[in-house]
């Protein structure tokens, strides 16, 4: 019994030979289990019988049993070619047999005599006035009714899969699952109206209907979502579980922070502080979502948060997900909290042994209030006094294991996590529903919304003759490239390339710099202090600026080949001009030769800069992706579940999480699924 077990490895799967075992694992497939939750793609309905005359022209599909009413014999390029001429109760249809060699023209009329009766299925073409059978399946009629008096799962393949093969494997390991354990509460099963575990894969894999299959589709996909909200649920219940004495946060330093700041803080900036402070006063740890658009001044709100704790000596760690951005919060530090008499350090994995080993021991120590850092917080031995507030600064760059690695270097720390990629409150909802989240909108004042551009590629020189403009007012420019250097398998603008093109040909006489994720870290922090400094006036780069530093004055974002970039990078890479006061641009060059879903992408980014909107764009038009840094710990990574389209699933399968929880606390342990890709928490 295959199901005995859902890690049995497909080697001891019957008729999984090595070679579709390798096909199969192309596929992510593994196991019993990921067969099970390989969801077809598609469906072709046999259920009904379509004969010829009654499928659609050109595409149109049909399913019928004919008779060979005779052969027919022609030539394509000097190779005799064999023609069916098939006959239903409807009519007549053509069938050739492309591209084969005499021996196999020979077996091929043997095989199929005049007055052989077939069962047939497939789609029609007219060519020269005549039904022509496309992309068809046929067998003598009645050998196997199966395949053509039912509904058909349609499964992506890789290699030399067969759909005829793949459906007979998952059949039969499929009807072998009838004892599995359904994970969700029969009450909760009948209040949805949806299957038990096991009628709901035989549903999706074997369906007697259109009707059926979805049924089965959405009772795995509810079950996916309601054991992610038990797992969200749970976090929730394990941190307000968590009681702590109450502190007194004296706001002290925050308010002396804010009375020398040269600017006032924005409204939502306001909110944001106050909703905070009341967090972090309260009896239970903070766990807050801070969402704002590329600028809207989220580190000043860690900053000031971390004055809370400052004042009460206790000590921050905030992570950034690159050294230059931790650097440039490191600096920005230095700036605003080192007058204040905040003692600051900054702690990457570039850090020296020697320089290392007293910064670990002054953080030991507590002689450190705020630690400013890469993922080398995460290490062993970096160790905390008293460790009060986590921040996590792009935090979908992060995993929620290593998020993880970080909190437990404090007892209960109060965390904030930041996202200049807002993100869509369906996701919101699934990842962090356990969060409280605080909102951005309103942007500084002065900040002018940045002004964008299609250009279609092989007319850029008028975006080139634009910066030239802007560069001869004083002002900066990045260009964004998607490769690095040049490729012989794609015929693509380069980094490398362009940067030589723009200071030798297009901007002579005008420092152009080069950046890309392969040179060191001091490098890349030599070249961005260069450029920040005006000392560069134009950055080559690859979204490796797509999380950089703030350069005022650079007022003119290209990106070239834009089409190959999603939503949420255009977003991130427009974000980088538009910080100081002048009037910035951004320009989308694209190739002609585009996809729909890039045209779609490039129309929203010229619709609008409103980075919430383009968040539930960017979710309909490409899924949740990585938004929320869950993936990495397979909380998102469904397999019948497909958000935004089953937002109201999800708010069901959280009102019952919820409910469950409500009335029986004490289910706080996780239950991990049998199935992967069905609701397995991390």
């Amino acid at each position: 019994m295959y199901l005995c077990d859902l890690r049995v490895p497909l080697r001891r799967v019957k008729g999984v030979g090595p070679q579709t075992e390798k096909d199969l694992g192309s596929l992510g497939i593994h196991s019993v289990g990921d067969l099970l939750t390989h969801r077809p793609r598609d469906y072709e309905d046999r259920s009904k019988r379509i004969p010829f005359a009654a499928a659609p022209q050109n595409g149109g599909r049909f399913n019928t049993t004919a008779f060979v009413e005779c052969h027919d014999f022609f030539y394509v390029r000097g190779m005799k070619t064999l023609k069916l001429i098939l006959r239903d109760e409807s009519g007549q249809a053509e069938l050739s047999f492309f591209g084969r060699n005499e021996r196999a023209t020979a077996h091929y009329a043997k095989k199929y005599p005049p007055g052989l009766r077939l069962d047939i299925a497939g789609t029609v073409a007219v060519s020269f006035g005549k039904l022509q059978c496309v992309k068809f399946e046929m067998e003598e009629a009645g050998a196997n009714p199966e395949l053509f008096s039912a509904v058909l799962p349609i499964y992506p393949l890789a290699g030399g899969l067969a759909q005829k093969t793949l459906r007979k494997i998952i059949r039969a390991v499929c009807g072998e699952g009838g004892h599995l354990e359904d994970e969700i509460p029969a009450a909760v099963r009948e209040a949805e109206k949806l299957l038990p575990l096991p009628a709901a894969l035989k549903a999706v894999h074997t369906p007697a209907s259109l009707g059926e299959a979805d049924l089965g589709r959405r009772s795995l996909a509810f079950r996916e979502l309601f054991l992610l909200q038990m797992e969200v649920a749970r976090r929730a219940l394990r941190r307000k579980a968590a009681v702590r004495p109450e502190r007194a946060y004296s706001p002290a330093l925050q308010e002396k922070l804010v009375q020398g700041l040269p600017f006032r803080l924005t409204r939502d900036q306001v909110k944001c502080v106050g909703e905070m402070r009341a967090d972090i006063q309260a009896d239970h740890p903070m766990a807050r979502l801070l969402q704002g658009d590329v600028g809207s001044g989220k580190t000043l709100i860690a900053f000031l948060g971390a004055l809370l704790f400052t004042q009460a000596g206790r000590q921050t760690a905030i992570m950034a997900p690159t050294e230059l951005l931790a650097r440039q919060h490191a600096d920005n530090a230095a700036r605003l909290l080192e007058p204040l008499g905040v003692r600051l350090a900054f702690f990457s994995g570039a850090l020296s042994g020697r320089a290392r080993r007293p910064a670990i021991e002054a953080l030991r120590a507590g002689d450190i209030d705020i630690v400013i850092g890469t993922h080398a917080l995460f290490s062993e031995d970096v160790e905390f006094r008293d460790l009060g507030f986590v921040v996590i600064d792009e935090q979908h760059r992060f995993g929620v294991a290593q998020r993880n690695r970080l909190f437990v270097k404090g007892l209960h720390p109060d965390v904030l996590v930041m996202s200049a990629t807002p993100i869509p409150q369906t996701l919101a909802l699934s990842a962090f529903g356990d969060m409280d989240v605080s909102v951005i909108k309103t942007m500084p004042e002065g900040r002018k919304p940045v002004e964008t551009h299609l250009a279609l590629e092989g007319k850029e020189q008028k975006v080139y003759d634009f910066v030239r403009g802007e560069l001869a007012r004083g002002n900066q420019a990045y260009f964004v490239y998607p490769l690095i250097g040049e490729s012989e398998a794609r015929d693509l603008k380069d980094a490398q390339s362009m940067h030589r093109r723009l200071q030798d040909d297009i901007y002579p006489g005008i420092q152009v710099g080069l950046i890309h994720s392969r040179l060191g870290e001091e490098e890349k922090r030599n070249i961005m202090a260069a450029f920040s400094a005006g000392e560069i006036r134009v950055l080559a780069a690859t979204s490796v600026v797509e999380v950089g530093v703030d350069v005022p004055g650079a007022t003119c974002m290209v990106v070239e080949h834009a089409e190959r970039f999603g939503l949420a990078a255009l977003h991130q890479l427009r974000g980088r001009v538009g910080r100081g006061n002048c009037q910035s641009y951004a320009f989308l060059v694209y190739s002609p030769d585009y996809t729909e879903l890039a045209k779609k992408r490039l129309r929203v980014m010229k619709e609008t800069t409103d980075g919430f909107r383009i968040a539930e764009e960017d979710l309909l038009l490409r899924g949740p992706g990585d938004l929320t840094g869950v993936r990495q710990a397979g909380l998102l990574d469904f397999r019948f579940a497909a958000l935004p389209g089953d937002t109201r699933l999800m708010l069901s399968a959280r009102a019952a999480a919820n409910a469950i929880l409500e009335q029986d606390p004490g289910l706080l342990a996780p239950q991990h699924s049998c199935l992967r890709g069905v609701g397995a928490p991390a």
